[in-house]
């Protein structure tokens, strides 16, 4: 059995899941997720805990289950408290601003990059180097975050570049570095 799959999702207060025949939709107060799910697995409700079987043992069946549990467990974790990416910045001139809801990335381009952020999706930056991604699914979170990253990713020599927050940038020695 797997031990992703079978392990229980408690659901907090204020979160309610509706299921409709092969649809799952979960409501919290951050907002509404909605998902899909299999005719080989289902899902069971009891006193606030969510569990989640599969009808056999077969490998594709035993691969929908956690991957099921895993998925319904992140939307409930994201309308309950939802997911953020912080992304840091470094180099000199490198910086990012937000004007309205777009994001403005000055990244030694010869122009300034203009970011609209998708639907479902929040950005903040706190400072000129600290670019905040938030959201309730925490796939497009992920999504998002890493478009912004590969705008300038970190280059082995210097660290320049756009990395996630506590990321670590092997780094290279230059020229001088193999004498």
């Amino acid at each position: 059995m797997s031990r992703i799959g079978r392990k229980p999702i408690k659901v907090p207060k204020g979160v309610s899941i509706i299921q409709n025949e092969d649809r799952l939709t979960v409501k919290g107060p951050k907002g509404e997720l909605s998902l899909d799910i299999h005719p080989e697995i289902t899902l069971s409700i009891e006193d606030g805990v969510l569990t989640v079987t599969r009808a056999d043992d077969e490998k594709k069946t035993r691969a929908l289950h956690g991957m099921t549990r895993a998925l319904v467990s992140n939307m409930v974790e994201g309308v309950s408290q939802g997911f953020q990416k912080v992304l840091e910045i470094i180099g000199v001139g490198y910086r990012a601003q937000m004007k309205g809801t777009t994001l403005v990335l000055s990244l030694g381009y010869s122009h300034p990059i203009e970011f609209d952020p998708p639907a479902g999706i929040e950005i903040a930056t706190d400072g000129p180097t600290k670019i905040f991604v938030r959201g309730i699914d925490r796939q497009v979170v992920g999504q998002v975050a890493s478009v912004i990253r590969g705008y300038r990713p970190p280059e082995p020599y210097k660290g320049k570049g756009i990395r996630y927050a506590g990321e670590y940038v092997i780094r290279k020695a230059g020229k001088s570095g193999g004498k």
